[in-house]
């Protein structure tokens, strides 16, 4: 365990040297930042360069609030789905650790039937909850419905045959919180917090609101123009609760793409291609509707991320929307490249493509998958 620990800190401290780089190159990228989001009427962006497995460059441009205050690379801003991909992270330490096997039907870790727990009660004598293993809610395979409040009844149910396709279920990521905490009896904020965020020196990131959050926080505008203030979440929900910082995301996406605290085996399961994604769009979730041309590059549901081969080799993403928040964390294998881009408005997405590719070059990035639709090129 000592050894263990010893070789985590040497690989921490490897993580959080950033590698020498030209600093030129990084004044033409901020200044680039700073004209696109004017062109895309974007209140504020942050954004991080991963480099070698290293964090190279962490910058905030713009504001975080009606008032003007500015975006700082320390201000606290709503992970949404980037939530899912930490967690997922998470879980493969417990995957490590032995406590929890992917292929495993939750059955055998719930003390008792799912349906005998009142939130989960919907189900009632539907057997299928047997099949579902913690890979399939990961990877967005089990079938069941993506939020219960879109269901006519507000009922918890499967929408699809459990391994039949990729369809995004915030329920099913909550679900796989719930078995993990029921079978160790351990609450996954804590733990998160004990074996990543403070590990890592992510000392503004929580699974659950903190008071110390308010002096500098970022709310969110909507398409109409209009402020929105940050939602102060309550509880811990393994599909959406975090709240982070630019300069903390960075150092998660810097441990993410090296491997840090996982075994090499563990690590491999992250960008695996677990589960093919035949669908023509990401949302909505359970719209038939398929694209032959995933196949080519291999796009697939990793664990906690989408995966696939583009120009440079294997990579993987994962986003992060609201009406007023827009996230993307994107990185490539070869040279353990990330680029995280974080704003503060639903329509981020105007610039990515553009920084992503200024950032990584060309990976291939199915943005069209990514936001159900082609996104306009940034404003020249």
């Amino acid at each position: 365990m000592r050894l263990r620990s010893v070789l985590l800190a040497a690989s921490l401290a490897t993580i959080l040297t950033a590698p020498a780089h030209a600093a030129s190159d990084y004044k033409k990228l901020d200044a680039e930042i700073d004209r696109l989001i004017v062109a895309g009427k974007i209140p504020g962006l942050a954004m991080a360069v991963i480099d070698n497995g290293k964090v190279a460059h962490v910058v905030a441009k713009g504001v975080r609030n009606e008032k003007g205050d500015p975006l700082t690379t320390d201000t606290i801003m709503y992970a949404a789905s980037i939530t899912k991909m930490t967690f997922a992270y998470y879980v493969l330490m417990l995957v490590d650790d032995g406590t929890i096997d992917l292929d495993k039907s939750i059955a055998d870790y719930l003390p008792k039937p799912l349906p005998a727990y009142p939130r989960y009660a919907d189900l009632g004598v539907d057997e299928r909850w047997k099949t579902i293993t913690i890979r399939r809610l990961l990877t967005h395979s089990s079938g069941l419905a993506d939020q219960r409040f879109y269901d006519p009844e507000n009922k918890f149910r499967f929408n699809l045959e459990p391994g039949s396709r990729y369809a995004y279920s915030n329920e099913g990521v909550n679900l796989a919180q719930f078995v993990i905490e029921e079978s160790l009896g351990i609450k996954v904020g804590d733990e998160m917090n004990r074996r990543i965020f403070q590990p890592l020196g992510m000392t503004r990131s929580s699974m659950i609101w903190r008071d110390d959050f308010k002096g500098n926080l970022a709310d969110g505008i909507r398409e109409d123009g209009k402020w929105e203030p940050h939602d102060d979440r309550s509880s811990v929900r393994a599909a959406g609760s975090l709240d982070t910082t630019i300069s903390d995301m960075s150092k998660l996406a810097a441990a993410m793409v090296s491997g840090w605290g996982l075994s090499a085996k563990a690590r491999a399961e992250l960008d695996k291609p677990s589960f093919p994604i035949v669908s023509e769009a990401q949302f909505p979730p359970f719209l038939i509707k398929d694209n032959p041309a995933n196949a080519k590059i291999g796009l697939a549901a990793g664990i906690g991320v989408v995966v696939y081969d583009g120009p440079q080799g294997r990579a993987f993403f994962k986003g992060g929307h609201n009406d007023i928040t827009d996230n993307h964390v994107g990185c490539v294998e070869k040279g353990k490249r990330c680029v995280v881009l974080f704003s503060n408005s639903g329509l981020g997405q105007r610039l990515y493509p553009t920084l992503a590719k200024e950032v990584l070059g060309d990976l291939g990035t199915p943005w069209p998958w990514e936001y159900n639709r082609q996104l306009p090129v940034a404003a020249q």
